[in-house]
């Protein structure tokens, strides 16, 4: 399988040649492509000189901060292009450890379309977060299963492989969720299409360098959309059985 592990970058200076270094150890068959928004502070100037020293890495430049959802997107659409059999998301910032990557991609051979690296799954488990943000994140997930009908425990991670078939499938053009409802689009998305999806768990932690970029409006718009999808898709289902 050819893989190649999207990394999306905003201000991650300190944080991306460790996670690269990680990644190239534990993954060492695995490109990378560094996705950068046009970090102020230098992450995309830094992701150049460490492409120039690795045939392995690649950048994509963008713009500007157009949030996580757009900058997977255009990474998926360049290593499509390029004909990559894996599709691998990872972030930036550590808190998804690159040596617990070859448990997911060993799941792809055996037939999974796309697979997702849980931290609600048994196995799975999540390092220096408060209490409060342990509960966002398991009612997040709870709610959004509830009302998109999917069995995914973990709807909102962010560490997944997908074949490359898998994205053929969806329109892409499509999905114009940023932040953290793309994770749940595109499982949403995935799942209507009747693919296999699988968890592994993991061991998620948090970031020790740079600055999170979540914030209480991408949590609000997230819970906004997939209320906005469930009954969407129940009124489709509902009116399918009255025609």
């Amino acid at each position: 399988m050819r893989v190649v592990t999207i990394i999306p970058t905003y201000n991650e200076l300190e944080s991306l040649p460790l996670t690269v270094g990680r990644l190239r150890a534990a993954v060492p068959d695995s490109d990378v492509l560094v996705v950068d928004d046009n970090s102020p502070d230098g992450t995309g100037r830094l992701a150049d000189e460490m492409a120039a020293a690795d045939s392995s890495i690649h950048v994509l430049h963008r713009t500007g901060k157009g949030g996580l959802g757009a900058a997977y997107i255009a990474g998926f659409r360049w290593a499509l292009e390029r004909g990559y059999d894996v599709l691998v998301e990872l972030d930036a910032d550590g808190s998804h450890q690159p040596e617990q990557l070859p448990s997911l991609l060993a799941e792809i051979p055996r037939g999974a379309d796309l697979v997702i690296g849980s931290r609600w799954v048994k196995g799975g488990s999540v390092v220096n977060w408060p209490l409060r943000r342990k509960l966002l994140s398991r009612a997040g997930s709870l709610y959004s299963r509830i009302m998109l009908g999917i069995g995914v425990r973990d709807i909102t991670a962010g560490f997944r492989a997908f074949r490359r078939e898998t994205l053929e499938a969806l329109d892409l053009s499509a999905v114009e969720s940023v932040g953290y409802g793309f994770q749940v689009d595109m499982t949403f998305r995935v799942a209507k299409l009747g693919k296999r999806i699988v968890e592994v768990p993991i061991t998620f932690v948090e970031r020790e360098l740079g600055v999170s970029k979540m914030s209480g409006n991408i949590v609000v718009e997230a819970m906004l959309n997939v209320t906005k999808w469930g009954l969407a898709a129940r009124w489709r289902k509902l009116a399918g059985r009255q025609a």
